[in-house]
């Protein structure tokens, strides 16, 4: 299938490992220009040489984008070295997963508020390009109560915010759309730590997956390519679970 992406330009938030660097890569991989950024200069560059390596225009910044000002001028940079931007992929998460006021402040000022400012510095870019497609990465932590209780709650603002974002805009043609991963397993990631420190707790999350094992970075990037994509042109306001049914409440 074509997904009609080539020559398309992109932003992808905490782009250098894991699920975010997955999206860029499947992205470049259907010949789309990227604009990607983390806070981890090494690993930034790693990534940036990763992704030129597949053949398309990189612009790669370090950036904190919990810091409004970082993210508007990595935004603004982005813009001037792609020439516009037809996708934006707000995937940087700040890991508040305990419940103090650091892990509160931690998400809401980069799983959300990031996101909601990075959206509103694009979205006029797009209206008047004439369109783009938006994707928010959630978690499936944001559909259920779990034991995170600021990386919860702000993951189910992130889920809020794009509903009401994609209704606002579908007039104008700019889709709006989160992906909502369950557990994945990333090689130095949060779970591989945790199979590494603590099995018996790695096997226990593995045993509540209906599919019988963690996801992969990959997989999640699928879905999110396919929501960036002409193919995906009617659908709008959705929350897409990629986790194996490991989520399993109706909605």
């Amino acid at each position: 299938m074509d997904l009609r992406l080539t020559g398309k330009r992109a932003v992808v938030t905490g782009a250098s490992k894991g699920i975010g660097l997955a999206i860029a890569r499947g992205l470049a991989d259907e010949g789309v220009a990227l604009a990607i950024c983390a806070r981890n200069e090494s690993t930034l560059r790693d990534a940036e040489r990763d992704l030129a390596g597949r053949g398309v225009r990189v612009c790669a910044e370090a950036c904190d984008v919990a810091v409004a000002a970082e993210l508007e001028g990595f935004l603004e940079q982005a813009k001037d070295v792609l020439g516009g931007v037809d996708i934006l992929v707000n995937n940087a998460t700040g890991y508040g997963f305990r419940d103090d006021e650091a892990a509160w402040v931690a998400s809401l000022d980069v799983d959300l508020m990031a996101t909601v400012r990075a959206s509103r510095k694009v979205v006029p870019w797009m209206v008047d390009a004439g369109g783009g497609a938006i994707v928010h990465i959630s978690s499936i932590a944001g559909l259920h109560a779990s034991g995170a209780a600021a990386y919860s709650a702000a993951k189910a603002a992130v889920i809020s915010y794009s509903k009401t974002l994609a209704v606002q805009l579908a007039a104008s043609r700019v889709r709006v759309n989160v992906v909502a991963p369950g557990s994945i397993l990333v090689e130095n990631g949060l779970w591989d730590q945790v199979r590494q420190r603590d099995p018996n707790r790695f096997a226990e999350v593995v045993g509540s997956i209906p599919a019988g094992r963690m996801g992969h970075a990959e997989e999640v990037a699928d879905a999110v390519v396919f929501l960036c994509s002409a193919r995906a042109s009617w659908i709008t306001g959705a929350c897409l679970a990629v986790d194996g049914a490991q989520h399993r409440g109706n909605l």
